[in-house]
């Protein structure tokens, strides 16, 4: 166990054991929420807590609290393993065969007449013993657990059902009539009142904790497949890395011991072993599990790359930057973790209900029982209609509700690509009209790209790209960076270029082939003496207008081209628009950049012109989206800078894009990790879905009670229908859970660019 003290910030989880219901975890957070300073969510279907607590809090004490309410705890280790859990389904399918096997023919004597010979009632004693006994105890065992401290929960209504049934049996059978030879009684399905000690329920007995038994079984293993998203998340991680020793040679040491500024070696087709930045080498990356994008991304020296992404070309060192808890793909595993471990008010309030439900039940019991017995109708009735609002009444699927929606709904949207942080998520994007959206990155690329190449006549368009491209070769600057790689695409391998020059706030000269190229703004050329065409006036004049950079190439004297630079919008951001809309939303366009090339972009993307707030300071973004919310708007915030943390933190729901800053992402509910903003609306999708899910369940738990539990008081329910239904309803609100594994995004998997140069690099247009 770990003996270090708790950070207020971070708090402290909990795995659970021994939990069998929601009262169970209702139980346990009140315990730990009596503590002085701490706040604790339990969850049933994850059996674990997270607890926040004072600083300097021992996780013993909490641990403690919880063993002192009957269940155990334990701090589990720090970094996520990989490793399956143990089988939780295992005792429970023993204990559920051998009910079954004893106790289909103890129900089939008690519902089939013919079948009832001579002594037929003490063979169904010997049969339904061990059931009671050994197959029930899990029930039996929790029901005493609780009362030692006071408590009722869903094993006591369980445990009460069954042995009532059993003893009453014992009661018939050893002191009254049932036990003589020949006895004989029919199945019926309602109750008709009678008299007298003739009747037996062995039949309930044994029945009922088979139909539980199996209603758990199949909670249990339906948990477990609920949860697979999130244990398939972890195994992406790598268990060895081959360290790189000072003198070269390759040392594989597990993942473990690897630190930060450790130099490690990925070959073709190894997974990256750790977040990191790459040192040597290049080669093609396939994050297509952590991001969605189908397209390999091509990395070289300086790029950043993800643990658990795959090599799929050359051999790379790279420098580890996040190990263990702190890489991507743990922060994932922890972001979904502590999702599922949340509630949605809507379960806030199922908790209540269920948290007093077990009392209550228990007194309609008694009282069932007493009405029945004062009105004639035989003790037998009224033992009988008492058993069955005991068994009919636990309302397991109350506590199952919102926790296994949750489970499968995050754990589906992490594989998409998709990080909801909470469930009160859930709700925001329900109620949420207006979505403001950054420009830059989140609609556009967020790197420069050359749009156009306007040459003068009798100019060849590759003579432009093949010299202007060759002198900004040499440059750093994120324009001459754009002009670059296109005329790398177009021309291949680019001239070399002698005597360059970077002219500061002007542009870069040098010579190629032979010719003397000046490239750079119009201002260059004027400096230098050269004259602009009208033509290449006009284009440079209009590209300007249009909010896009004018470059000017020239050489030998004579003004050549223009070519026009620009943020480029992102090939997928004018569906995604649309897809926005089409979910009710009305797009904002929010940038720093000035006002000509915001609504360039507003109009290429869809976004109405009335829509767009451009040349908004950074410190204005947390102000704008304040407007809207004055305005009576609801809004949700896309960006990915760190300017743009403290909208998305402002806004009703904050979207990040996984591409974009770690402050931005820690400010936002919802992380999109791939960077595409058709994502947000496919998290917008997954998120209402989940919502609608878990309020279907809640109806279905809520109704199945309040229907039944009359039925069973007015003695018109059998005690073993009444299992059986308890068990199905619980089954039934997983199941519904379990079909948004089957949620896929509204579209194709759009293919990122796959121009090397593109990749590693900044964007330099405004926010």
């Amino acid at each position: 166990m770990s003996t270090e003290s708790i950070s207020a910030s971070t708090g402290v989880e909990l795995v659970i054991g021994g939990m069998t219901c929601a009262s169970c975890a209702n139980r346990i957070e009140r315990k730990l929420n009596r503590m002085d300073g701490v706040t604790a969510t339990v969850n049933y279907a994850t059996e674990k807590a997270w607890v926040r607590a004072p600083a300097g809090t021992a996780p013993a004490d909490l641990v403690a609290t919880v063993e002192a309410a009957g269940y155990t705890a334990w701090v589990p280790e720090s970094t996520p393993s990989p490793a399956e859990p143990p089988d939780p389904t295992r005792a429970l399918r023993d204990r559920l065969l051998v009910a079954i096997a004893l106790g289909a023919p103890v129900i089939a004597l008690a519902m089939v007449e013919p079948l009832q010979f001579r002594y037929w009632q003490w063979i169904s004693l010997a049969l339904a013993a061990p059931v009671v006994v050994w197959a029930a105890w899990p029930f039996h065992r929790a029901a005493w657990s609780n009362l030692r401290h006071g408590e009722a929960t869903m094993d006591t209504l369980i445990s009460m059902g069954v042995l009532s049934a059993f003893g009453w049996s014992l009661y018939a059978l050893l002191l009254g009539s049932a036990g003589e030879p020949g006895m004989t009684h029919p199945f019926e399905l309602t109750i008709a009142p009678s008299t007298g000690s003739a009747n037996i329920y062995l039949e309930v007995a044994a029945g009922v904790t088979a139909f539980i038994l199996a209603g758990r079984w199949f909670e249990a293993r339906s948990k477990r497949r609920a949860g697979a998203a999130l244990r398939a998340l972890l195994e992406l991680g790598a268990a060895e890395v081959r360290v790189l020793s000072a003198d070269g040679t390759e040392n594989r040491v597990p993942i473990e011991r690897l630190h930060v500024g450790d130099r490690f070696v990925v070959r073709p087709g190894e997974r990256i072993a750790t977040d990191g930045v790459v040192d040597e080498g290049s080669s093609a990356v396939d994050a297509s599990m952590l991001t969605g994008e189908s397209v390999p991304v091509e990395v070289g020296p300086g790029d950043a790359v993800v643990g658990a992404t795959v090599n799929a070309g050359g051999r790379l060192v790279v420098t580890a930057t996040r190990v263990g808890a702190d890489t991507q793909l743990s922060r994932m595993a922890q972001l979904v973790e502590r999702a599922q471990n949340g509630k949605a008010a809507v379960q806030r309030l199922a908790d209540r209900i269920s948290g007093v439900f077990v009392p209550v039940v228990i007194a309609l019991a008694v009282a069932t029982l007493g009405f029945w017995l004062g009105s004639g109708a035989g003790a037998d009735a009224a033992f009988t209609a008492a058993v069955a609002v005991l068994i009919i009444a636990c309302p397991c699927a109350l506590g199952l509700a919102t926790p296994t929606a949750l489970l499968v709904g995050t754990g589906r949207g992490a594989q998409l690509g998709i990080l909801i942080k909470g469930p009160e998520v859930l709700e925001s994007t329900r109620r949420v009209d207006t979505v403001v959206l950054d420009k830059t990155g989140t609609v556009t690329t967020g790197t420069m790209s050359l749009l156009a190449v306007h040459p003068a006549a009798g100019v060849a368009e590759d003579d432009v790209l093949r010299l202007a491209g060759a002198v900004e070769d040499a440059s750093e600057h994120p324009v001459g960076r754009a002009v670059a790689r296109a005329a790398g695409r177009r021309a291949g391998r680019l001239p070399a270029v002698g005597g360059f020059a970077a002219l500061q706030g002007m542009g870069v000269r040098g010579t190629v082939e032979g010719h003397d190229v000046l490239v750079g703004r119009p201002a260059l050329l004027e400096s230098s003496g050269i004259t602009l065409p009208d033509e290449l006036a006009d284009a440079a004049r209009t590209a300007v207008e249009a909010g896009r950079t004018a470059v000017v190439a020239a050489w030998d004297g004579a003004a050549r081209a223009v070519l026009v630079v620009a943020d480029e919008v992102k090939p997928t951001s004018a569906e995604a628009i649309a897809a926005l809309r089409g979910l009710g939303l009305r797009p904002v366009l929010l940038t720093g950049d000035n006002r000509a090339a915001a609504a360039a972009v507003a109009a290429a993307v869809g976004i109405d012109a009335d829509a767009v707030h451009a040349e908004v300071l950074p410190a204005d973004k947390l102000d704008a989206v304040k407007r809207l919310q004055d305005d009576g708007r609801v809004v949700a915030m896309i960006g990915d800078g760190v300017n743009d943390a403290a909208a998305l933190a402002q806004a009703d729901l904050g979207l990040a894009m996984g591409t974009g800053t770690d402050v931005a992402i820690e400010a936002a509910d919802l992380t999109l990790v791939r960077g595409d903003l058709l994502a947000a609306a496919d998290a917008i999708r997954l998120s209402r879905r989940t919502l609608a899910t878990i309020k279907g369940n809640l109806f279905w738990a809520f109704g199945y009670n309040v229907a039944a539990l009359p039925l069973a008081a007015a003695g018109l329910l059998n005690p073993m229908l009444a299992g059986a239904a308890m068990a199905l309803s619980s089954v039934f609100v997983v199941a519904n859970s379990l079909r948004l594994r089957g949620f896929g995004s509204a579209f194709p998997t759009r293919a990122p660019s796959t121009d090397p140069a593109t990749r590693g690099h900044g964007g330099a247009g405004a926010k």
